[in-house]
């Protein structure tokens, strides 16, 4: 006697479930997503970053009134991304560390760095670049502070710190995307489907 196919397909999909539940499945899901996101936003405010750091140091062989128009120009509406990347980052890393940090392998240590660097990027930014910022946007493109470069120098070299760090971050990311699973894991999630596709072929009780 041949058992019907829809039993087998039930079978299938029952061993599956066994092999890999559901709770495993949804925290995988949330991995794959946060290790995208952080990948994503890490990567554009690094980006960000190092283009206006180029911007920056090109600015160093003009006067105090061309370094103050440009930078007028930088606050008008780049820290508007700055705002939206940098929290977005975190908040992809922090989840990131939330689901990895019970499991073994090297994903946990390569998100927890990356999380550490990123709020150092934060603090450097809350700390000098963001005051400094504030204040430069009421400056005066005809007569500058006569400490304008004692005040740029200052900026630049934070700007410098937090742009290394946010690199670092994003190739912290770039290194926990391609590491593989540990074993225990690969074999975890790939026990449920071989044993499915086992379970589908009926055996030689079943088709007498």
């Amino acid at each position: 006697m041949t058992t019907p196919p829809e039993i087998h397909s039930v079978r299938a999909e029952s061993t599956r479930s066994a092999g890999n539940p559901p709770s495993r499945r949804t925290s995988e899901t949330i991995r794959r997503m946060a290790l995208f996101a952080g990948l994503l936003f890490s990567g554009l405010f690094a980006g960000f970053l190092l283009a206006v750091l180029i911007l920056e140091a090109s600015l160093r062989r003009f006067p105090a009134s061309v370094y103050t128009q440009v930078r007028q120009v930088e606050l008008a509406h780049l820290d508007d991304l700055a705002t939206v990347l940098l929290p977005a980052a975190l908040l992809a890393t922090a989840t990131l560390v939330v689901v990895t940090i019970a499991r073994p392998g090297r994903i946990r240590w390569l998100a927890l760095t990356a999380l550490v660097l990123l709020l150092a990027t934060f603090i450097i930014s809350m700390l000098v670049s963001v005051p400094i910022n504030t204040d430069q946007q009421g400056w005066s493109v005809l007569a500058p502070p006569s400490d304008w470069a004692r005040v740029r120098d200052r900026w630049q070299i934070a700007h410098l710190a937090r742009t290394t760090t946010a690199l670092c971050a994003f190739i912290t990311f770039v290194a926990a995307a391609i590491t593989p699973a540990p074993p225990g894991a690969r074999r975890a999630q790939g026990a449920g489907t071989a044993t499915a596709l086992i379970r589908t072929e009926p055996t030689p009780l079943e088709e007498s």
